[in-house]
């Protein structure tokens, strides 16, 4: 285990009881935050091929230069 990973687990060991829901929820938020980056990042990843045709069109070729 890393010395940071140590040194957390150490703190959070001394935090009340009241804290400690305080750093679970926040944990909690992180790692959903996370993922709902990932998904955010997966939607763009799909939607991008559906757009291209759209996105790339001589009609537009003004725009890219600005």
């Amino acid at each position: 285990m890393p010395a940071n990973v140590r040194t957390l687990i150490a703190k959070i060991q001394t935090l009340p009881p009241d804290r400690l829901i305080e750093v679970e929820d926040f944990v909690d938020f992180l790692r959903f935050r996370a993922k709902e980056r990932a998904l955010t990042q997966e939607a763009i990843s799909a939607s991008a091929p559906a757009f291209a045709t759209i996105w790339s069109n001589p009609e537009d070729d003004a725009y890219d230069a600005l």
